[in-house]
């Protein structure tokens, strides 16, 4: 049975015909429901009718030998106070439901005196040749000449001059009631499967036609994984629905693996080709020692273990940041770490606000930032680095300014992607990996900043290192 309705097809199938179920069910119910009550109020009126007509006759003096109780074959007993039968419908056999249940009547003796002025039975007090307003309605059946129905009866008062008061039943067939209701329900039951079919049917056609689509994307995204080829993209139908979306953002997804995946071969492939260089010289420097002892470069094999030891740090830093890895939220003062990050360094002076310029952040990766800003500043300055830390309303902002050449306009994105040189004919030694503006700049996104570089007022280049503030947890704190 689970898979049976494995599909969404035929689960939507299955809804949406409990569905219509459900709702024909209960509009069948309400109109059966109706349609009985109706019947029988229209039962209810035809009896009381064929009452008040006999007790007419009654009221203006008829004899009950000429009553009119034999009109279209409807039982009708009339029953004095003391309850006896003092005239009846000539074919009544049997009879339930009145109350009485005699069908043969008999003379009742002549009411007495006091019981002119009595009430009858509904309590209504009635004048002579008055025929009461209150009529009671019950359910029964009656054979009369062969023929057993059910009947509603209505009992209607009478009061006579010489008789006392009178209670006329009089019914009305029920037939019609049941068979209009019966004939309703075959109906209902003949027609409630088939259009149950119907619904099924064309619940299971829309649907189809609806997730045809889908399983178009579903046969590409299994071709992508099986090729591999991440510049496959799965098609996008015209009927702008959410089927549309989720095809325009499956492809969306795929362009950003695509570019992900590029990234990482790219990231590889510079990488092996940055180590190779201090790996190769350092293999060649220890090879040339072992064969002569005296010529070994001692100084340049710990120059090349400290390049490829750093190298390894910022690879190793990269590789935690592109897994997503969440800084520390502990509070770092900035222009403390600043002065930490500019001491020793020539040529380099850090200006800052009075008090405490705080983020929430990992001191670790925020110093290798500083670090990194200050090493690429150093770099490229002629004879001054300026390092100035303050707020800028709620943001903590760190400016490190050189008096170097800048960075033209059209260089200024490119410079923080990974293994970016804009020296080529710098050498490796002295221009680094190209890591550090790269590793800065996600380090600053990861903590919620941004890393920018503009023109510096000395001519040189500006980068300004934005970050969330934490001016109220160091208020709460102080």
């Amino acid at each position: 049975m689970s898979r049976l309705f494995a599909s969404v097809r035929a689960r939507a199938t299955l809804a949406a015909t409990l569905v219509v179920a459900v709702a024909l069910v209960a509009a069948g119910t309400a109109v059966l429901l109706s349609l009985r009550s109706n019947l029988l109020g229209e039962a209810g009126t035809q009896a009381e009718r064929s009452a008040r007509e006999v007790a007419t006759e009654l009221a203006v003096g008829t004899r009950y030998a000429d009553l009119s109780l034999d009109v279209d074959d409807r039982p009708v007993q009339v029953v004095d106070d003391d309850g006896v039968l003092v005239a009846a419908s000539e074919d009544l056999q049997r009879i339930s439901g009145t109350g009485v249940d005699a069908v043969k009547p008999r003379p009742a003796a002549s009411p007495s005196g006091e019981d002119d002025d009595a009430d009858d039975d509904s309590g209504e007090s009635l004048e002579p040749g008055e025929i009461g307003g209150r009529i009671t309605v019950s359910d029964g059946s009656a054979t009369v000449d062969g023929d057993t129905e059910d009947y509603r009866f209505a009992a209607v008062p009478v009061k006579t001059d010489d008789r006392g008061t009178l209670t006329v039943y009089a019914g009305a067939p029920l037939s019609a009631e049941h068979g209009a209701v019966n004939t309703a329900l075959t109906v209902m039951l003949i027609g409630f499967p088939l259009l149950l079919a119907v619904v099924a049917w064309v619940t299971w056609l829309v649907t189809r036609r609806a997730l045809r689509p889908v399983e178009g994307i579903r046969r590409e995204m299994a071709a992508i994984t099986a090729s591999e080829d991440l510049a496959r993209r799965v098609p996008v139908p015209g009927t702008h629905d959410e089927v549309a979306r989720l095809a325009t953002t499956t492809n969306e997804t795929l362009a950003a693996l695509e570019s992900s995946v590029e990234r990482q071969r790219g990231f590889v492939a510079d990488a092996s080709h940055e180590l190779r260089s201090p790996i190769a010289s350092l293999r060649t420097q220890l090879e040339v020692a072992a064969a002569h002892p005296e010529l070994l470069d001692l100084d340049g094999a710990v120059a090349d273990t400290v390049r490829l030891q750093r190298l390894a740090a910022d690879l190793l830093l990269l590789a935690r940041l592109d897994a997503g890895e969440r800084p520390a939220d502990a509070r770092v003062d900035l222009a403390a770490l600043a002065r930490e990050a500019a001491e020793g360094r020539a040529g380099v002076r850090v200006r800052g606000d009075e008090g405490v310029v705080s983020v929430a952040g990992s001191r670790g990766q925020l110093g290798r930032v500083l670090a990194n800003l200050l090493d690429n500043a150093e770099r490229h300055a002629r004879s001054a680095v300026e390092v100035s830390v303050r707020w800028d309303g709620d943001t903590a902002l760190v400016a490190v300014a050189d008096d170097g050449e800048g960075v033209p306009a059209a260089d200024r994105e490119r410079i923080f992607e990974r293994f970016v040189r804009l020296d080529d004919a710098r050498s490796r030694d002295d221009g680094g990996a190209g890591l550090g503006l790269a590793i800065a700049r996600d380090v600053a996104m990861r903590h919620g900043g941004t890393l920018t570089v503009h023109d510096a007022p000395a001519g040189g280049a500006l980068f300004e290192l934005r970050l969330p503030g934490a001016r109220d947890r160091t208020a709460r704190d102080g």
